[in-house]
């Protein structure tokens, strides 16, 4: 009995290209012969004309050094979508576990305070973060610490420092803050800005210099301070940017009347000059008031907790640096001079680089505003 060689079943045809196009076939030709950045662009463009040769899928794996099914499943693909699938769709992993529901879930929960979710702890570690999310009641959100630090850094939600502001009682706060204002912007030239800064003490202070690697310069520890505390009493013209001042063992009214007459000297045509300043009480005494009145010297007080309202506490910042940090001065007198030394310097050259970016630094930090008029009033009140 002879058998029948079709009694198995028909014979799957092999896989083969499709005819290719003139312009297919151009372009294919154009990545073989001049090649390509990627190998497997390269590799997949070889299989196509091979197969169009007549090349059965074997021959042709081995022409390309790839796996069989890997040829058959590129022809397949080429025969769907056409020269597409030369450059494949890596998967790029696993499939994502986290729906944009979810990512915007687990940032709203870490800009929450533990507190306010009943949780007893005033803020959240990335430990503490996974565990709550993984039992809360509403959803279950299973994610590792890392892919919880890469979420975070990719919303822009960062581990930061917590910044505390003080809102002044102050009833006529917006009235004053207003006046500061006015007489800022209509009259700079005439307008001035005292308060005291201290208070300066005689002992060494870290900082920061230039020094060979791995031997920093260094300062001796605090010790015994015998020599008191000066406070230094500055005066700043705003239109003129000039900085003057002098130091007293003690803040009082008789310093501060003192003060105010050298303002006034700086302008000794007798016209109306205003000067800032905080509501210390030797700044707002009897005597101060009726002389004031008498040589057209008009207070502005700022509110009461506002003293960064004062346009002189952003030159405090360069004082700070460059001459109280990194400085072990013997006795106040040696630090009076280098301050004064530097009043000079800084008063003839007031737009340096590096005074103009300490003086906005130091603005920056007490104000703290960021788009938001005086540190607490926002901008459609303010307009």
């Amino acid at each position: 009995m002879t058998s029948d060689p079709t009694a198995g079943g028909a014979v799957a045809e092999p896989v083969r290209v499709r005819s290719l196009t003139d312009q297919e076939g151009q372009k294919l030709q154009r990545i073989v012969r001049r090649g390509s950045t990627s190998s497997v662009r390269y590799r997949r463009a070889m299989m196509m004309p091979a197969s169009a040769g007549g090349n059965r899928v074997p021959v042709i794996a081995q022409l390309v050094q790839a796996d069989e099914d890997t040829v058959r499943d590129v022809i397949h693909r080429f025969n769907e979508i056409g020269l597409a699938c030369l450059d494949p769709q890596w998967a790029g992993g696993r499939p994502r576990r986290l729906s944009p529901d979810d990512e915007d879930f687990v940032i709203q929960t870490a800009t929450t305070r533990p507190a306010e979710l009943g949780q007893p702890f005033t803020r959240w570690s990335l430990r503490k973060l996974v565990a709550y999310l993984r039992k809360v009641h509403s959803r279950v959100i299973r994610i590792g610490r890392e892919a919880l630090r890469s979420l975070l850094a990719r919303r822009g939600v960062t581990f930061q420092r917590t910044k505390t502001w003080k809102e002044s009682p102050d009833p006529e706060r917006d009235t004053k803050l207003d006046r500061i204002e006015h007489v800022l912007d209509h009259f700079p030239d005439r307008a001035f800005a005292f308060d005291e800064f201290g208070p300066l003490r005689i002992r060494p202070t870290g900082g920061n210099c230039w020094a060979e690697q791995a031997r920093p310069d260094r300062v001796p520890a605090t010790y015994h301070r015998t020599h008191g505390v000066r406070y230094f009493h500055s005066c700043y013209a705003v239109g003129d940017d000039v900085l003057w001042g002098v130091n007293h063992c003690k803040k009082g009214a008789a310093n501060t009347l003192a003060a105010l007459k050298s303002i006034r000297a700086a302008r000794p045509d007798g016209a109306p000059i205003y000067v800032i300043l905080d509501n210390l009480s030797a700044h707002k005494g009897a005597d101060i008031r009726r002389w004031a009145k008498k040589h057209k010297v008009e207070l502005c007080f700022t509110p009461t907790y506002a003293s960064w309202a004062n346009p002189i506490e952003a030159h405090f910042g360069p004082l700070r640096q460059f001459t109280i940090a990194n400085s072990n001065y013997p006795n106040h007198t040696v630090q009076t001079w280098v301050l004064h030394a530097y009043l000079r310097w800084r008063n003839a050259n007031a737009r340096h680089r590096d005074v103009l970016v300490a003086e906005r630094k130091e603005r920056a930090r007490i104000r703290s505003e960021k788009g938001i008029r005086w540190g607490g009033r926002p901008l459609d009140v303010a307009a």
